[in-house]
């Protein structure tokens, strides 16, 4: 059975950094597509970042480009650098997958294992 865990949330001061890990357990990214999307309260979940396993494929909303970079180093781990955060990236954070995609989703139903999420907390 697929599970993902996230970790590296926090709590940080706003123009800090915190780097996001997503650990996979029963299968490794391999032939993979991963996203990172985030809730804040009240509001909808929305797409944070994407990328195909190879990463020749990626995606960034609008709001975090430059300042976040979703990278992997090794089959079983990935990783969502945030940089330069701002108090409005103040969500819990999740990251999912999805298996044999010829494309990379940014949409929620795209996506077929999440984590649990892991809280991020940026104070002004």
């Amino acid at each position: 059975q697929v599970q993902l865990v996230e970790s590296g949330g926090g709590l940080v001061q706003a123009g800090g950094s915190l780097r996001l890990s997503c650990a996979a357990s029963g299968r490794t990214f391999s032939n993979c597509v991963m996203g990172w999307f985030r809730q804040a309260p009240g509001k909808e979940r929305e797409i944070v970042a994407a990328r195909s396993w190879s990463g020749s494929s990626t995606y960034y909303a609008e709001s975090v480009k430059g300042r976040f970079t979703f990278s992997s180093n090794s089959e079983n781990t990935v990783y969502l650098q945030m940089n330069s955060l701002k108090p409005e990236d103040t969500a819990v954070y999740y990251c999912a997958a999805r298996w044999d995609l010829a494309y990379v989703p940014t949409a929620r139903s795209g996506y077929d294992y999440w984590g649990q999420g892991t809280q991020v907390t940026v104070s002004s």
